[in-house]
């Protein structure tokens, strides 16, 4: 397959570590150029943060000429109950503070990127953006009110950039990950990890580089008729399972 990622310049989002690294070292490998932009990169950048991103996006597009590809990959949870009901009375709840920094970073970060990278897209004849949703974002999960609506939000900024963008030879499409071994899964309880695999139907946990070689193939040329879509990589993880 005719993959034409060599020279692309690519933004990862959340590129620091586990699926953004994997993404970067997957398009750094197909020979893109790549940027990454994260907290905890230098410099750092921050996706809520209008400014430093609208500055970042005029440095990369001033000192690569273009910008054909953006990996929309940040993202952060804050997990709790709705109402942890106990003894008759509620024990806890999610508050203001866990909603608010995950909708902030995972959708208004989404859409501060985008909005900001999309001109440069236009004025360049075309490109791709590709956006992190997950298996959550259509089916809902148990304590995470706040992550679930963001990656179904990312779903509907999909579908809708996809029809407003396509006659600009922008396409835009999500990737919707299941159980996968990033450092946090790692870090779980081994019986915690082997209940996960068991409900995957492959028996197993993807690993950050199957979500990564996602994004690439695509952001290439061998997927230049997808947009709008949402491709499921969660090993045939579906409700019930």
């Amino acid at each position: 397959m005719n993959l034409n990622l060599k020279d692309k310049v690519v933004i990862v989002t959340g590129g620091a570590a586990g699926i953004g690294r994997a993404t970067v070292d997957a398009f750094t490998n197909e020979g893109a150029r790549v940027v990454v932009w994260d907290v905890t990169s230098d410099p750092k950048i921050d996706v809520t943060n209008r400014g430093q991103i609208e500055a970042a996006t005029n440095d990369v597009a001033s000192k690569y000429g273009r910008i054909d590809i953006l990996v929309n990959n940040a993202g952060i949870t804050r997990d709790a109950q709705l109402v942890k009901w106990k003894d008759g009375g509620v024990a806890s709840s999610m508050d203001d503070a866990a909603f608010d920094a995950v909708m902030n970073v995972n959708l208004k970060g989404v859409f501060v990127c985008t909005r900001a990278v999309v001109p440069h897209m236009i004025r360049g004849g075309g490109g791709v953006v590709l956006n992190a949703s997950s298996i959550v974002g259509l089916y809902g999960n148990f304590g995470q009110t706040n992550y679930a609506a963001t990656k179904a939000g990312v779903i509907s900024f999909t579908k809708t950039w996809a029809r407003e963008l396509g006659k600009y030879n922008v396409r835009v499409n999500a990737v919707a990950p299941g159980f996968i071994t990033t450092d946090m899964v790692k870090a779980m309880p081994e019986k915690i990890v082997d209940a996960m695999a068991q409900k995957t139907p492959l028996q197993k946990l993807g690993e950050p580089i199957d979500i990564a070689n996602a994004y690439v193939w695509l952001a290439s040329d061998a997927a230049k008729f997808v947009t709008g879509a949402v491709l499921s990589v969660d090993g045939g993880l579906v409700m019930g399972t």
